[in-house]
């Protein structure tokens, strides 16, 4: 009988939200470990089930699954969001210590700025995690007009950062904007704990058949994810609205993903007068979660995929779908997005709020083509340094 393998470091992963990146993040995690680690995951049940179902057998390493308790989920996911924060610190401090794990990793730790910059500990154990959102930047990055609000929110983030670097129970920040490291370290004393850390490109997955693939002879516009309405669903509707009817019966738009519960309503009642609108505009909403391999389908039959986020702080795994399959974006011009779109060639960066700009850029998508606006050698480039063996290495490294 096999000896046990030696567990030299303990870390505890911990991600209360079951959408978005968690499950395809966690997976490599769990790929790419080294020997020598155990791996605590701390998730939702759901997060933690789709993981057991789809995690190798054997592991590379030990891996525990630790399903969240319902009241634990809850005051995660709570608003206020200061409430939400304290509230992943009290149970990641409690998990540390039922499991003795060495160190804890938040898989998202913006929240956690507040109770780091307030000084609080986690009785003697380190802890890391992935920023997703610094903003205060965006002015050194990029064309930036913040709004009072965004000014505000800027210098809130900036107090918070200085003093969150500040303490020791922080071993390290692992920003997915590559442009935030140099920054921090030119204006925070402890800004060297902040490194770079990419956004893993998926893994190439076999496309599945599409039940209802769009027309031929059209050109084709993808929106996918979970649709809220900071991702757009909105502002392309109104703009489909204001195409020339020329082109509006050249093209094929399908939303993939399910809709945000407060969003369905208002995406109903726009999508009915587009209806009017544009008869001859062919439109698809697909309200529902879909696996790796119908994304795949999506993307490859697609011409274009769509990023129009509005005002959107961070990056998006969007880009590099798109970039992976070949295909150009549209994307907003604002911020971390719009600097990876220009730099890499990956497509069009518009004002996306602006639904007369993003009908213009997808008329001129429809008319000049859309390979007419994307760099294949470049793009290329971009995912190669996108792995998820950099990602999972960096992220274990803590």
């Amino acid at each position: 009988m096999p000896s046990p393998p030696v567990v030299r470091r303990r870390l505890l992963i911990f991600e209360p939200d079951a959408e978005g990146h968690a499950l395809e993040w966690l997976q490599h995690l769990i790929a790419f470990a080294e020997p020598g680690t155990k791996l605590f995951i701390l998730a939702p049940r759901a997060l933690c089930t789709a993981l057991e179902q789809t995690m190798p057998t054997p592991t590379p390493v030990p891996v525990e699954l630790l399903p969240l308790g319902k009241l634990e989920q809850r005051l995660c996911l709570q608003r206020p969001l200061p409430v939400a924060a304290f509230a992943r610190w009290w149970v990641m401090r409690r998990h540390l210590k039922r499991t003795g794990a060495d160190t804890g990793f938040f898989l998202m730790i913006d929240l956690q700025s507040l109770p780091l910059a307030l000084g609080l500990g986690m009785a003697g154990r380190r802890i890391a995690g992935i920023l997703f959102r610094p903003s205060v930047h965006y002015g050194e990055i990029g064309p930036y007009s913040p709004s009072d609000a965004e000014r505000r929110r800027d210098r809130r983030k900036d107090v918070l950062y200085r003093r969150m670097l500040a303490n020791p129970a922080l071993d390290r920040v692992l920003s997915l904007d590559p442009f935030f490291p140099a920054y921090a370290r030119s204006h925070y004393p402890h800004g060297g704990k902040v490194e770079a850390l990419p956004d893993p490109a998926h893994p190439p997955v076999p496309s599945t058949s599409i039940a209802e693939p769009s027309p031929a002879g059209r050109v084709g516009f993808l929106l996918f994810g979970y649709l809220a309405e900071r991702k757009g669903p909105l502002a392309v509707l109104d703009a489909l609205a204001l195409l020339p009817a020329s082109l509006a019966c050249r093209v094929a738009v399908t939303f993939a993903g399910r809709v945000d519960p407060v969003l369905r309503e208002s995406l109903e009642q726009r999508r009915q007068t587009l209806a009017i609108a544009q008869p001859n505009l062919w439109l698809r909403i697909d309200d529902r979660r879909l696996d790796s391999g119908e994304l795949a389908a999506l993307v490859d039959r697609s011409d274009v995929v769509l990023a129009p986020y509005q005002r959107f702080v961070g990056s998006s795994g969007v880009l590099l779908w798109a970039a992976s399959a070949g295909r150009p974006v549209l994307a907003q011009e604002f911020g971390l997005i719009g600097r990876l779109t220009r730099d890499h060639r990956l497509g069009i960066a518009v004002d996306s709020g602006d639904p007369a700009k993003l009908a213009h850029e997808i008329g001129r998508m429809i008319e000049e083509g859309p390979a007419t606006f994307f760099d294949s050698k470049t793009a290329a480039r971009f995912v190669a340094a996108q792995t998820p063996e950099r990602f999972a290495s960096l992220v274990l490294s803590v």
